[in-house]
């Protein structure tokens, strides 16, 4: 694959204490271990959870025998995107999930999506992150109130398409409202990709983008925290 890029964007939000994290998830913390007046030099030990900000998801975090970080080869992790843009119909319906034919619709104006592609969902939910409330939107059960791929289009994708996976600048590649993880599910069956809370999306054309997901090679691991770049055309 050879690259060509005007420019290069960061798609991975900064990793602080105050991130938005999944009820349930562990706290993000910083303890100094060193420090330049008492050591000389400055370290930091830290701690979060697998699928803290912005993260990948592996197969074994849904499936037994599934692959772990680790497993995932180098070349599966450099891939095209194509960005679809559904912003305008979720400030009236948080709950959206994408359709069929959203995605036919968007192949109308750009042309059908290449197999071997991560298709990116832009929801302009990236600019919720610092306000953990209006990210998770949960109402007064706790249902979670955020939009994602539908099952049937990410089948369509998958089957229809042959994508190498989804990605999402919310929580979660699955509406919030599904408590069982279906995109996950069939994505990650696939051992394809699952990149949740990205950012900066707004600032990648439909497509014609290429992103290099640089994990953490955790041994055994459910996922990883990942660094993101978007080499825009």
């Amino acid at each position: 694959m050879q690259i060509t890029y005007s420019r290069i964007i960061h798609l991975s939000h900064i990793i602080d204490r105050n991130i938005p994290l999944w009820p349930g998830d562990p706290s993000v913390e910083f303890t100094t271990v060193a420090d330049i007046p008492d050591d000389g030099y400055y370290l930091r030990r830290f701690s979060l959870g697998e699928h803290s900000a912005t993260h990948i998801n592996t197969p074994n975090s849904f499936y037994a025998d599934g692959a772990a970080i680790h497993e995932y080869p180098a070349e599966s992790l450099v891939v095209s995107a194509v960005v679809i843009d559904i912003c305008e119909v979720v400030v009236d319906n948080p709950d959206y999930a994408l359709t069929i034919a959203d995605i036919l619709a968007w192949e109308e104006e750009y042309g059908e999506i290449e197999s071997g592609s991560v298709v990116l969902l832009y929801t302009e939910w990236q600019r919720k992150w610092s306000d953990k409330n209006a990210f998770f939107n949960q109402d007064a059960q706790g249902i979670m109130h955020f939009p994602g791929f539908s099952s049937y289009a990410t089948q369509f994708l998958l089957n229809e398409r042959q994508i190498a996976g989804v990605g999402i600048d919310t929580h979660g590649v699955d509406p919030g409202q599904d408590n069982s993880f279906t995109t996950n599910r069939l994505v990650l069956a696939q051992q394809g990709i699952v990149l949740e809370n990205l950012t900066n999306l707004d600032q990648l054309p439909p497509q014609g983008t290429t992103l290099a997901i640089a994990i953490l090679r955790l041994r055994g691991g459910s996922g990883s925290p990942v660094g993101v770049l978007a080499f825009v055309p």
